[in-house]
């Protein structure tokens, strides 16, 4: 993926907002994270290390802004905290993440990883530990393994649920009352947020498929069914053009729970390319700059914003504590529940954006910002 303004933007901005406090803990529907307040990650403090430290960051594939700005943010942000960073892609997919390996022989005292599948790196987090390495899962839980020490992300059940909210509102905004045909799409089933998009969104949904609100002629309604390998725009435009073909020929498709913009932007190119002069509601999620562009030209629904800058900044504000001896900052210690251990988390809140609201949550943003002017 290209490299966007989001990137040189980025590099000026990390050394101001690692001085900014934490992120608030409140969530947008009045209710807290379930622990019932901030605190640290866990009762001993650590030992510290020399400022100066190697600090490994292990990145999926870029396959979203998001990720490509997260290289360029922990570079500039780790070396302006005094760190010597070693940021890596495993771009050819989870074997290639065997990467962490090398950072560890390298001397590294942090591990950052958003994990390519969150449960295929138990070896290398358990040899981690045992070099006296801090893991942290950053936006990414790692599953099924006790060698984690933190979980850095926002709150991807949050997320899923303010989609599902999202796409009730639009479709009463669009058709008024129901019912409503929609369909389905996740995330890729080897990202353990994918899961928790979909559960959250469906918490919202699936009641009104219960009482016939919402009607899914493909039939497609469980995660295996409308997950999509690798998160690929084109796997996610093939199985609609399928679904257009077979379901909406008379039908009209009123809506489409997206995990994220990517996806969202491949399915409505698959119902315009079936011949619609329709455009359902559709979710998202990133905030990606073609996508906001859709959002205020009325071609998207919704996204969600979550600022990577305030993610990369407190995954190095943990660092830093880590480094003098302190233990970071959490204010989750119930929610996540990796298969083996509820991780200590410190869960950042996401935005719902739409064209009524875009102006007034972008104000300020460096990437997109200019949009909403």
């Amino acid at each position: 993926m290209r490299k966007t303004l989001r990137t040189s933007l980025a590099l000026g901005a990390v050394a101001a907002m690692m001085l900014a406090g934490c992120s608030t803990s409140e969530r947008g529907d009045g209710e807290t994270p379930t622990d019932t307040g901030t605190g640290t990650a866990g009762s001993e403090a650590p030992a510290g290390f020399d400022a100066g430290a190697k600090i490994g960051v292990s990145l999926p594939q870029q396959t979203s802004e998001n990720w490509v700005l997260a290289e360029d943010l922990f570079n500039q942000g780790l070396k302006d905290a005094g760190f010597e960073p070693m940021v890596q892609f495993a771009n050819n997919g989870a074997s290639e993440q065997q990467q962490i390996g090398a950072m560890i022989t390298s001397g590294v005292k942090v591990l950052i990883i958003g994990a390519v599948d969150g449960g295929q790196l138990g070896a290398q987090a358990e040899e981690a530990k045992k070099e006296g390495i801090t893991v942290i899962a950053y936006d990414r839980l790692l599953t099924n393994t006790k060698d984690v020490d933190m979980y850095i992300a926002f709150d991807p059940f949050r997320v899923g649920e303010l989609q599902g909210d999202s796409l009730l509102q639009g479709l009463a905004a669009l058709k008024g009352s129901g019912p409503y045909n929609i369909e389905l799409l996740a995330g890729s089933p080897d990202d353990a947020n994918s899961a928790k998009f979909f559960d959250g969104a469906m918490s919202k949904l699936q009641p009104k498929i219960d009482d016939g609100t919402l009607k899914i002629l493909s039939g497609q309604t469980k995660f295996d069914q409308v997950a999509t390998q690798g998160w690929k725009a084109e796997n996610a435009q093939s199985r609609f053009s399928t679904i257009m073909t077979a379901n909406y020929e008379k039908e009209e498709l009123h809506g489409i729970l997206s995990p994220n913009d990517t996806l969202a932007r491949a399915a409505l190119t698959a119902v315009d390319q079936a011949g619609k002069d329709y455009i359902p509601v559709a979710t998202g999620q990133d905030s990606e700059v073609e996508s906001v562009k859709w959002v205020l030209d009325g071609r998207q629904y919704s996204t969600i914003y979550k600022d990577t800058r305030e993610l990369v900044k407190e995954s190095i504000n943990a660092v830093i504590a880590l480094q003098k001896g302190e233990q970071p900052q959490i204010n989750d210690t119930e929610s996540y529940d990796n298969g083996v251990k509820v991780v200590p988390s410190f869960l950042l809140e996401p935005v719902v954006v739409t064209k009524e609201n875009a102006k007034e949550v972008y104000a300020g943003d460096p990437f997109v910002g200019e949009l909403v002017k």
